[in-house]
């Protein structure tokens, strides 16, 4: 399996997926994956949500598939 079908398997399994997730998977460059599958004709979307961090608050990009 490439990191790109796990990705997918992944957002299509738990709905979204963050670079957080997606390190629990060995990915990190998640966003290169996300390139990659759009570039495959995928309808994959972001948004930017909040989380905490050890700093207090972060924002980082939560993806979907449409």
């Amino acid at each position: 399996m490439t990191q790109n079908q796990a990705v997918k398997e992944y957002i299509v399994k738990h709905g979204s997926i963050t670079a957080k997730q997606a390190l629990s998977l060995g990915i990190h460059r998640l966003a290169a994956r996300i390139k990659d599958l759009k570039d495959m004709g995928e309808p994959i979307y972001s948004e930017m949500i909040t989380v905490k961090s050890r700093y207090g608050k972060a924002r980082v990009a939560r993806y979907y598939l449409r």
